[in-house]
C-alpha cells in the first residue's frame, strides 16, 4: 500500500482505539520513525499531514534535517543517546526520548544553560529489565529525581521500549509505565504529560493503556532494508 494509504489506515486506528478507551484522538501523538527511509518518502509523509518524525541516529538524521529544513518539522531523537553526542543532538532535535542517566541529564542541562533555552526530553525506563536496552529501572527514582531537578531539562514525561512479546502482552508493561508514571508525578509533584510507548505492533494497545506518544515506522513506511 502506499504512504498515504498505510497514513490513513494508522490513524483510523489511533481513533479506534481512543474511542474503545474513552480518549480524544487529539491526545495521542504520531511520529513516524524514519530509520532508513529517504527524505523524498519522508516528504510524501508531510504531505499527509504529519509534522513530527523519530531517528535513531544522529549521523543519519543530520543530513535529512538539513535537508527538509524548509518544512520546520518537528524531529524526535528516539535511539540510545550518547554523552559525547549529546550536545549536537539537543542542537538539531525537538524532543529526545531517550534521557537515562543523570550524568547525560548534566550534559544536556550545561548545554541548555550556555544556549540559554531548556532542553525537552523524556526519561527512558526499562520496565522490562531487559539487559539488552537502555533505561533506567522502575526503582531508580534517585536517579529519575536527579533528572527531573535540573534547571535547563524540560522532563515532560516517560519513555519505554518493551521487550519483544505478543502485542496483548505489552498491556503489562504499558500498565506498569502507566502507574509509574502517576506515581513519580504524584511524589515529586511534577507533570509528566507524556508516555512514549507503542511501536508498529502494539500502538493500539498502548493508546488503549494510556500513551500520548507512540513511534510507529514500518506501519506506514513498510519493511526496512536488512542494512538499516
Amino acid at each position: 500500500m502506499s504512504i498515504e494509504k498505510n497514513i490513513e489506515r494508522v490513524k483510523a486506528e489511533i481513533r479506534e482505539a481512543c474511542l474503545r478507551s474513552g480518549r480524544d484522538p487529539s491526545e495521542v501523538l504520531l511520529v513516524a520513525v524514519t530509520k532508513g527511509v529517504s527524505p523524498e518518502k519522508i516528504w510524501e509523509a508531510t504531505n499527509c499531514g504529519l509534522r513530527d518524525f523519530g531517528e535513531n541516529y544522529l549521523q543519519e538524521a543530520e543530513p535529512k534535517i538539513k535537508a527538509l529544513s524548509e518544512l520546520n518539522l518537528n524531529w524526535h531523537f528516539i535511539g540510545h543517546l550518547q554523552k559525547n553526542k549529546a550536545k549536537k543532538v539537543a542542537s538539531l532535535f525537538h524532543l529526545l526520548h531517550s534521557v537515562d542517566d543523570p550524568r547525560l541529564g548534566l550534559i544536556l542541562n550545561n548545554y541548555g544553560e550556555q544556549t540559554a533555552r531548556k532542553i525537552g526530553c523524556l526519561i527512558e525506563v526499562n520496565i522490562g529489565r531487559d539487559p539488552r536496552k537502555n533505561g533506567l529501572l522502575p526503582e531508580e527514582e534517585d536517579k529519575i529525581s536527579a533528572l527531573l531537578t535540573l534547571p535547563y531539562l524540560s522532563v515532560l514525561g516517560l519513555m519505554t521500549i518493551t521487550p519483544l512479546v505478543p502485542p496483548e502482552e505489552t498491556r503489562f508493561y504499558f500498565r506498569q509505565m502507566r502507574e509509574l508514571r502517576d506515581r513519580i508525578s504524584d511524589k515529586f509533584g511534577v507533570e509528566l504529560k507524556h508516555l512514549s510507548m507503542g511501536m508498529s505492533q502494539d500502538f493500539v494497545q498502548a493508546i488503549e493503556e494510556g500513551a500520548t506518544i507512540i513511534r510507529v515506522g514500518r506501519a506506514i513506511f513498510g519493511e526496512r532494508r536488512k542494512d538499516t
